[in-house]
Parts: C-alpha cells; structure tokens; sequence
C-alpha cells in the first residue's frame, strides 16, 4: 500500500508536541499576513471528525478525502484527526504526526472559518496508545464524529471501541465498505449513516414529492414489481435506493410485490431507471435519472391520464453528503 502519510498535506511535527506546533503554526500564519484564528474564532470550532483512512486507501484517494474534510469545514469549522494506519509488515514502530490548517475568510473581515488537521500515522505495535493520542488531539467539549473509509474487514473496525461507542454519528460508505458493514453489530448501531443514502438525498427527495401527491392506496393496489436498473458507476446507489423504496412501500401494509435490481443494458443511457409494474395494464410508473447530463424524466398514469415530467437529477457531493450523515 502506498504511504498514505506521506501523500498528505502538512509539516511533520513531533507526536508529543502536536498542541504546542498548531499554534506555532497559525501564529507563523498570521506574522506572514496570512488568515490565522484569534482566541476568539478558536472558539468557533464546532465539531471534532476523525477520518480513518483504511488499509485499502490509495493515496490519491486518501488526498479526495482529505479535500472533502476542507470543503465541509468551510460550513462547519472543525478539528479532523486523520488515522492513517500501516500494514502489519511495515517495519515503522513509532507513531509520526503532521499538522495542517486552512482559514477561508466569507463576505466580511469577521467572518472566518479554520480547518485544523493532526494526521497521525500509526504501526499495528503502536495501536495500544492510539485512542489515548486521539483524545488528546480532539477538541474537548465538542462533538465527536468517526468517518472509517475503506477499512477491509468490519471485524478489524470493530476494534476501535473508543471511536466508535463515544461518536455521535458512525459514517461509512458502504460502496467502499465490506458487505456487512450495515449488519455488523456495532458497540451503537443506531449512529450508524451511509454516506451513499446521504448522496442520495436529492434523487429521494425528487421521488417522494412525485409520488406524494398520490394517495397510498393507489400507489401500492396491485403493484407486482419493483426494477431498478443502474449503470456500472451507480450500482452502489442502485442497491440503496431499492432497499429505500422497499422500506417505504412496506408502509402500505402486506404488499407482495418483488424487487429487482439489474444492470442496465449494454449502450443504455442515463445512470438509473425505476419501473412499477402493477397486475393489468391500467397503471404504470417509471422514472429515469442521468447523473451526468443532470436531467430526469417521470411517466406514470394511475389511473387519471398519464403524467410526463422532465426534472433534474444529481447526488449531492462529497462534503454536502458528509454533513447530511452528520446531521440529519
């Protein structure tokens, strides 16, 4: 695995003196004429994130990361520890440390908002002291947030108890995540959230305010199947808008219908298609949405004359889908 550290942005720093070399850092900044946080706006800090950048990170993917942890400071000024651990064969013994940090100043001089990074690499023989230097890195009295990407085994996760029974929200993305990664049991399952459902949002909405304006009744009497076909980018997406769907249906009651979800077919354009099919041929629904293009087509009848309605059609991205996780 390529050095995910070292790929990373910031000025190595002794591990013992992390707190003392931040604010070095920023006072440097602000001597060169550079936006630096005074006392005051280190107070503005308003959530801790620790981005655990798994065994199966690359290091260009590990610096998409990282730039997605910048984007979501410039709403949410923030402390981001980021985990990189090493393979059990590497011969490091000794954690190593670096710090960063970015202030985006808005619309007025008082409206300034910092990032600080404290990116910590870390051999298996040091992962007993861990979770010890992660407390010490964290802002105290602010929430705390545990984002794993690309961790290849949930058994392996599973091991960082302190991480994840003490965070507010437990993020995965479960297109990048071992397959149980939503069924483990987790120390608390319920802070679990799917960075993929989070991108969904916009897709979800677009669905449910069409459909809306249908009564239950009528969208569940007779319907036979559920399809989602999805190209190959999306299958991910694909996979948890029908487990969606099928939670929503459910709320009509003993419904029979069966769900499929499917490739779709060779030179097919767009990024994903649903169909309702219902018993005869009195009602139909379809809608088909084309990520790249940003367009999405309805086309259903349910008995009142058939309806057909351009709309648009995207996922919100990556930071916009990290706070929506956090948060809601």
């Amino acid at each position: 695995m390529p050095n995910i550290f070292d790929a990373l942005p910031g000025i190595e720093v002794p591990v013992g003196s992390i707190a003392r070399s931040l604010a070095d850092m920023w006072d440097s900044t602000a001597a060169a004429g550079g936006p630096a946080p005074t006392t005051e706006d280190a107070k503005a800090t308003q959530v801790n994130l620790v981005l655990h950048l798994g065994l199966l990170t690359t290091a260009e993917d590990a610096a998409a990361q990282f730039q997605t942890a910048v984007e979501f400071s410039k709403r949410y000024p923030s402390r981001v520890v980021v985990l990189c651990p090493l393979p059990e064969d590497d011969p490091a013994t000794e954690m190593r440390a670096k710090i960063y940090g970015e202030c985006h100043l808005g619309k007025s001089k008082g409206d300034k908002r910092c990032v600080e990074f404290v990116t910590l690499s870390y051999p298996r023989s040091a992962r007993q002291f861990l979770e010890n230097e992660v407390s010490i890195c964290l802002s105290t009295d602010l929430p705390l947030y545990y984002w794993a990407h690309r961790f290849y085994a949930s058994s392996r996760l599973a091991d960082y108890h302190y991480l994840l029974s003490r965070a507010q929200r437990v993020l995965v993305d479960s297109s990048v995540s071992p397959v149980d990664v939503l069924t483990y049991p987790w120390p608390r399952p319920e802070t679990l959230r799917d960075l993929v459902l989070a991108r969904l949002l916009p897709i979800r909405q677009s669905l449910g305010q069409f459909l809306s304006r249908y009564p239950m009744d009528v969208l569940c009497g007779g319907l036979q199947a559920v399809t989602l076909t999805h190209d190959e980018a999306h299958a991910a997406e694909a996979r948890v808008l029908l487990a969606w769907l099928k939670e929503r249906i459910a709320q009509c009651g003993r419904n029979a219908a069966t769900y499929t979800l499917a490739p779709l077919a060779k030179g097919a354009p767009g990024s994903l298609a649903l169909a309702f099919v219902y018993a005869g041929s009195a009602k139909r629904f379809a809608w088909q949405g084309d990520f790249t293009a940003g367009t999405a087509r309805f086309d259903a009848d349910f008995g009142t004359g058939r309806t057909m309605l351009p709309a648009a059609a995207s996922l919100l991205t990556p930071d916009e889908a990290l706070s929506q996780a956090m948060f809601f």
